[in-house]
């Protein structure tokens, strides 16, 4: 085994130990077989490393083949189907869209705006199809506290919060929305939607409606996602917003798909210069010089950060909201 192979297979492992595990037993499984075999390894390690992504091939493979294979199946579909899914994982990237995410970070816009005394102008970095930048548009139940669905067909996100969450009473009012993404999804498109449908782990169904209500929801209003690189284009998008409003840049599991961490770093000390309150929500390790005493804490959480200061820890897919205490 290579170094290469072998950095594949720890990625993969660590993936189906403290992300598939208990989540989708069928992705683990797959996970697990394909760190165990080294033709498999050789398939992942003739792609560009950015596309070795275990959620990117297991989307891949389900989208070739129409289904959830089993692992025993890997050799034959990769022997018989290897091309079409290594065209889908370069053509494709891993836009989840989660907009259960939305329940994760209402309460921390509705503080800014608290704080604030004003509306906000949304910026979202990596959007995708624009889900999350509607976080206004959604239902939302976090146990002790619920915003209903401000229309009928909108879904209600469940969210586990802990009880010092300062969970908001009210909406905050959005006044303007735009998102920057590599390659926008098009909500008009069926083959895009198709894609999103298809990023949603097996045996999740209720995640996967909950998915297109939001998309129902998305067609009816489209948030404007402009085309363009978060190095490049971010100052240009910005400078757009209203100045009548707190400008509020975010993005959720989109840097760690940057694989340069000096690169992640860069992008953090411009955010902290810019005239935004800058939100992200990402792994641990995705900026570890925030992370402080959470770096050892909880990794299968991300971490909520305000302009570099921990805010809380969240569900990757926003199914759980732990505050952090003392924080602002």
């Amino acid at each position: 085994m290579t170094a290469q192979t072998s950095q594949i297979a720890n990625r993969y492992s660590r993936f189906a130990m403290t992300e598939a595990a208990s989540h989708a037993p069928a992705y683990e499984a797959l996970a697990l077989a394909m760190a165990a075999s080294l033709s498999r390894l050789s398939f992942l390690a003739q792609l560009p490393t950015a596309r070795q992504q275990p959620n990117l091939f297991l989307a891949a493979l389900r989208h070739v083949t129409g289904r959830v294979i089993a692992p025993q199946e890997l050799d034959d579909i990769l022997s018989d189907h290897g091309a079409e899914i290594a065209a889908v994982m370069r053509s494709r990237t891993t836009q989840t869209n989660e907009p259960a995410r939305c329940a994760t970070l209402l309460p921390a816009l509705a503080q800014i705006a608290a704080q604030t005394h004003g509306p906000i102008a949304l910026i979202e970095v990596g959007a995708s199809a624009g889900l999350c930048l509607l976080p206004d548009a959604y239902g939302y139940d976090w146990g002790r506290a619920t915003l209903p669905a401000p229309a009928p067909h909108a879904p209600v996100f469940s969210c586990e919060a802990s009880p010092e969450t300062p969970l908001p009473q009210q909406r905050p009012e959005i006044i303007w929305r735009a998102g920057l993404d590599l390659n926008p999804l098009d909500l008009h498109n069926p083959e895009d939607i198709g894609w999103l449908e298809t990023l949603v782990w097996p045996g999740q169904e209720a995640r996967l409606a909950r998915l297109q209500a939001a998309i129902s929801v998305a067609k009816a209003t489209p948030p404007r996602v402009v085309a363009g690189d978060l190095t490049r284009d971010l100052a240009l998008l910005m400078q757009e917003a209203p100045r009548d409003a707190t400008l509020v840049v975010f993005h959720t599991a989109v840097l760690t798909y940057v694989q340069d961490q000096a690169a992640r770093d860069r992008f953090a000390q411009e955010m902290l210069k810019a005239q935004a309150i800058w939100l992200s929500n990402e792994g641990l390790g995705v900026f570890p010089q925030f992370a402080g005493a959470e770096a050892t804490r909880h990794p299968d959480k991300f971490l909520l950060l305000k302009n570099g200061q921990p805010l809380a820890r969240t569900g990757p897919h926003g199914q759980s909201l732990d505050w952090i205490e003392h924080a602002g």
